[in-house]
């Protein structure tokens, strides 16, 4: 039984504590988070791993400014975005509003437990979230119980491919962004895949390659000493790949390439 139904109220109080960290560090991303380039391509290949339809309805968990919500809800026939941060909720519907949507339902709320009935969605999906929680588990099988028979299940997020490259990652994420948990080793998520009972999985993987900068910019390292921090560990991977994140100057800007796997599997 995961923790969060349990009686043991340390965990409990751990998790909360960890809750508020992710309202407060993305309370202070929201906007951002959702003016970053929004990298479509990889928005399309999601869409099309998860053969979105017009019959579909949707739900995004974790759906942030709702960047992915309102791309599938140009395709299926209703979308539902859920996140714990009412600060996204709010840059999620002015983006509903830009692109003159009406086939969306926003909703801020956690995914310890889903709030809703088993089986209410076509589709599930979540991008970017795995490595802010403390119990990814629970909420990939949340998300297979509340998708339909046959529905799609899809997790996508950052990876790593092997606990030292994983420890040195880590390292530098929680610089970064206080409410980084840890990055999934592509094993693991492959296992948890299985072990939510989905079947037929299929995986694609791409890389995000974003300027150092412009993805210090979009978080909030608790002090200037910590960024300082970031870019030498940075700086000194170049050539050496340590953090799994092929660290490159290209016309005196050092970037970044974040390895990123979507798993899809269906409902049995």
């Amino acid at each position: 039984m995961p923790f969060y139904f349990s009686e043991d109220f340390m965990r409990k109080d751990q998790y909360q504590r960890h809750n508020d960290l992710i309202v407060d560090q993305f309370t202070k991303q929201a906007i951002p988070f959702s003016t970053r380039p929004s990298h479509s391509e990889y928005l399309d290949l999601i869409m099309e791993l998860t053969k979105v339809t017009s019959n579909d309805t949707v739900l995004d968990v974790a759906c942030g400014p709702g960047l992915v919500s309102c791309a599938f809800a140009a395709t299926a026939k209703h979308v539902t975005g859920i996140d714990l941060v009412p600060a996204m909720i709010e840059r999620a519907k002015v983006l509903q509003q830009d692109k003159k949507l009406s086939n969306l339902t926003w909703k801020t709320g956690d995914a310890l437990p889903l709030p809703f009935p088993d089986g209410s969605f076509s589709i599930v999906i979540t991008r970017y979230s795995f490595h802010h929680l403390m119990d990814p588990l629970a909420v990939w099988k949340e998300m297979t119980r509340v998708a339909k028979s046959e529905g799609r299940v899809a997790v996508i997020d950052v990876f790593t491919s092997s606990k030292k490259q994983a420890m040195a990652y880590d390292q530098m994420e929680k610089l970064r962004d206080s409410s980084h948990v840890r990055a999934l080793r592509l094993e693991e998520l492959q296992r948890m895949a299985t072990k939510t009972g989905l079947i037929r999985l299929e995986k694609k993987f791409y890389r995000l390659e974003i300027p150092l900068e412009q993805q210090l910019k979009a978080s909030f390292p608790e002090s200037s000493e910590d960024a300082d921090k970031i870019r030498k560990m940075v700086s000194d991977d170049v050539g050496k790949d340590t953090l799994g994140v092929q660290a490159q100057w290209k016309d005196k800007e050092l970037y970044v390439s974040i390895p990123v796997a979507i798993i899809v599997g269906i409902k049995s």
